[in-house]
């Protein structure tokens, strides 16, 4: 996708591979800010070391699923390009408390002035495919997807929107220029939701269109016109199952997918799933971060 003055930037909707990265020069970008200041002129205390050959382990000390590894080996290749990284898990495995996810060879003084930067990237994104993945659990069987929202770290929000589809959930648009997506706002200065639908589609006929509507007849009135998704936000359970109905009989026939937003959590999300909406959208899968425990030693393992 490009936007208007002709960038290429990533596109949402869940395009691509769920395990493709974001480019190497956004990795790239991340990790030499987290290195800037982290580092900064220098680190005083890994200057005090000789600078030999040593080893390290990273240890996993809370069940969680594994995201971020081409985030922990850029920082480490920045200070070594020669370290040798060995994992011993594949991204978006599941792993247990206590194991030894991968052995690292390199210098010493390189391991420990990356280790913080490192873990931090892992951390954060292991967690956000951790609580992203408890999400998908939640709902597996319904058919209705996990999407998560621009309520990303700054900064961050390609390397969280990929961690999100580590853990099984899939991306909303990724910002502002991937998709048109009209709230309650842009309907009120159009008048109604078909002309601002007739706006949208003449000015970008060309992006996904998203339609938040806060009534049924607002509703009917997407669905007559046509876009790519409505959003039912802040809808009783009632309401919703009555527009899941609408949406889903004659003459619509499911053909516009219906999401919902707001007011949702872990005592909720099943049953929303089962009244049979598309979609459901959480900020919390990259707002909420509950970061991963890793560590990482200078040394072998215990055991060998």
């Amino acid at each position: 996708h490009r936007d208007l003055s002709g960038r290429r930037f990533p596109q949402g909707m869940n395009a691509g591979n769920r395990f493709a990265p974001p480019p190497a020069d956004v990795i790239a970008a991340n990790v030499g800010a987290a290195l800037a200041e982290d580092i900064g002129p220098g680190d005083a205390t890994a200057s005090l070391l000789e600078d030999a050959a040593d080893s390290a382990y990273l240890l996993c000390k809370e069940d969680c699923v594994v995201a971020g590894r081409p985030w922990f080996d850029a920082v480490h290749r920045a200070l070594d390009r020669d370290v040798r990284i060995d994992w011993r898990c594949q991204e978006g495995d599941h792993v247990a408390k206590g194991t030894v996810i991968a052995i690292l060879q390199g210098h010493n003084r390189a391991l420990v002035s990356a280790e913080r930067a490192s873990l931090n990237f892992l951390q954060t994104l292991s967690g956000t495919a951790t609580t992203t993945a408890h999400h998908v659990d939640a709902v597996r069987g319904t058919g209705t997807k996990i999407l998560d929202t621009r309520k990303t770290i700054p900064g961050l929000r390609l390397a969280q929107k990929y961690a999100v589809r580590v853990g099984g959930g899939s991306n909303h648009r990724i910002a502002l220029y991937d998709a048109v997506m009209l709230k309650e706002n842009h309907i009120r200065a159009f008048g109604s939701v078909a002309a601002a639908i007739a706006r949208a589609r003449a000015l970008h006929p060309e992006l996904p269109l998203i339609v938040e509507v806060e009534t049924l007849a607002q509703l009917r009135d997407a669905l007559d016109t046509g876009c790519t998704r409505i959003l039912i936000d802040d809808f009783d359970a009632d309401t919703r199952r009555e527009a899941v109905r609408i949406a889903k009989g004659a003459p619509y026939a499911g053909r516009i997918p219906l999401e919902v937003s707001g007011g949702v959590d872990m005592s909720t999300l099943r049953g929303i799933a089962e009244d049979g909406v598309d979609c459901i959208s959480i900020g919390g899968l990259t707002k909420h971060v509950h970061a991963i425990d890793f560590s990482l030693k200078l040394g072998p393992p215990p055991g060998g």
